[in-house]
């Protein structure tokens, strides 16, 4: 979340930025800055009751010292006084923090200023696009290939479990696993620590990354024990950074894990949901970094260098976005989306996201680091795909269906074991 004092400092910028997400700041900033306000004046208040509630306790024994036994016990009955008035001011100053940081909770990150302006992702804007566009004749979507070769049985992960929860068999089962371990051994080669966290958390890890409370019906939630099922990695594995303040000199922090990731993706439907184009269950690889400030724009460009090299690699016609204000997530500075084209649907899949966070989430972990002079302050975190699988499978079956069968992208073959699917 924001911090308190980049609102009470900087106002109206606050105000400006969030205008860029589409977001009215002005009513809840004004009530933030209120509350603080009354917090300050409690807390000042109560600064002076506590001084002198302790200079009044260190006199009562010098009193009686001296025999003035009526000035004592009128300076433990004050002292008693003070005491209540302490109490009452203790809770008004911890109400007020309270309604504070529910209210900075519902205030979403502000954009970076070389954010496009736009409202939603029709506004998104285009800043590089790679590899050709194959040009295939009678192509068969992905679900109709995956019948054919006898890869994905989605009917029969309807049978377990429901729609959205698809059953990979053989050589589509392969496949995933081939892409699990290029994604990971490509992430490893570019020096990230790989880890295999937990793919259910608590509610304070939901909160730290800002899955909850903003996207909370969009999680799947183990009610008996209050745990949620993780939507993404990034979640567990900037979460390992909670409540820690890290050396300056181990920053940046490279991390990757391979997970399941489950999302209710309610409200969705329609033809753009068919397949493996949007499921409630399916694996990704995941890049986390945790950074300075006077570097995380550079670790930002990197892990897009990164995400490009994997989809360059698997021969995949690709575009890379600048998403717009309006299209951002709640807690994302900046966004850049990579899409793959998909030759038999026509159109284009979004396989990963990579955002900058700037302090924003750091802010809700604590997570915070020390340099030189030894002062405390907020890392940037910053998280992206590489890759989620689904639109990925989908667009490597479809654009790869020659008369042979499914051409394999030559990096995945020592993956496969095989050239092709027939």
């Amino acid at each position: 979340m924001l911090t308190l004092k980049v609102i009470t400092e900087n106002t109206d910028e606050v105000i400006r930025k969030l205008a860029k997400k589409h977001f009215d700041a002005k009513e809840v900033i004004a009530k933030v800055i209120e509350l603080d306000k009354t917090r300050r004046a409690s807390q000042s208040s109560l600064d002076n009751i506590l001084a002198e509630i302790n200079t009044l306790s260190k006199s009562v024994g010098q009193l009686m010292k001296e025999g003035k036994k009526e000035e004592a016990e009128s300076a433990k009955a004050k002292v008693a006084s003070l005491k209540d008035n302490s109490k009452d001011l203790q809770e008004k100053m911890e109400t007020s923090q309270k309604e504070i940081n529910a209210i900075l909770c519902t205030i979403p990150n502000m954009p970076y200023d070389d954010v496009p302006e736009g409202s939603s992702a029709e506004d998104n804007v285009v800043v590089k696009m790679g590899n050709e566009i194959p040009k295939l004749e009678n192509a068969l979507p992905h679900w109709e290939l995956a019948k054919k070769y006898d890869l994905i049985d989605f009917d029969l992960g309807v049978k377990i479990t429901g729609a959205g929860f698809p059953v990979y068999k053989g050589k589509g089962a392969r496949l995933q696993r081939a892409l699990i371990n290029f994604f990971l051994d490509e992430a490893r080669a570019a020096g990230y620590t790989e880890i295999m966290p937990p793919t259910v958390v608590n509610q304070a890890s939901g909160f730290g990354t800002g899955q909850l409370p903003d996207k909370e019906g969009q999680m799947y939630h183990c009610e008996v024990d209050d745990l949620y099922l993780i939507p993404t990695a990034e979640v567990p594995v900037t979460n390992i950074y909670r409540d820690v303040i890290l050396d300056e000199k181990d920053l940046p922090i490279k991390n990757c894990a391979y997970t399941q990731c489950f999302r209710r993706e309610a409200g969705s439907y329609g033809k753009d949901v068919r397949g493996l184009n949007r499921l409630h269950e399916f694996s990704k690889i995941e890049i986390v970094r945790i950074d300075t400030p006077e570097h995380s724009k550079e670790s930002h460009k990197e892990m897009l260098a990164h995400v490009e090299s994997l989809v360059s690699k698997l021969e995949l016609p690709y575009r890379i976005l600048h998403l717009c204000g309006g299209d951002m997530s709640f807690t994302a500075a900046t966004c850049y989306d990579f899409e793959v084209y998909s030759a038999a649907q026509g159109r284009w899949l979004e396989v990963s996201s990579v955002s900058n966070f700037d302090n924003y989430q750091a802010n809700r972990l604590k997570c915070r680091y020390k340099g030189a002079d030894k002062k405390a302050q907020l890392c940037h975190t910053l998280n992206g795909s590489a890759l989620a699988l689904p639109r990925i499978v989908a667009a490597l079956l479809e654009n790869n269906q020659t008369p042979k069968g499914i051409r394999i992208p030559k990096a995945l073959v020592p993956y496969t074991g095989f050239e092709y699917i027939d």
